[in-house]
């Protein structure tokens, strides 16, 4: 059983990030997609890597996890670990995310 779910909003992300990636550089993107697996992976067995950002980014009860450019948004209190989305760090996140 895998320690972490993605809802269909991260595979969105993912796509969209795999496909913006890909027009200029289709080996890059395959290598984020696996640092985004490892991280998934790493949350899975450690959910408490991250961090709350209640103070600025949201309300709601996630976490959050720096991969590159991009955050990680999950939720560590649910099992198997939620990822909710993944997103740019230049995004406006709280819209994002409310």
């Amino acid at each position: 059983m895998s320690r972490f779910v993605v809802t269909p909003e991260a595979k969105a992300d993912l796509k969209e990030i795999r496909d913006f990636i890909a027009e200029d550089d289709p080996a890059a993107a395959k290598r984020q997609l696996t640092k985004f697996r490892q991280a998934f992976a790493r949350l899975g067995r450690f959910p408490l890597l991250g961090h709350p950002r209640e103070d600025v980014l949201t309300s709601s009860p996630v976490c959050f996890l720096p991969v590159g450019s991009y955050e990680v948004v999950y939720r560590p209190d649910t099992k198997p670990v939620t990822i909710v989305r993944v997103l740019h760090g230049g995004r406006n996140i709280p819209a994002l995310l409310a």
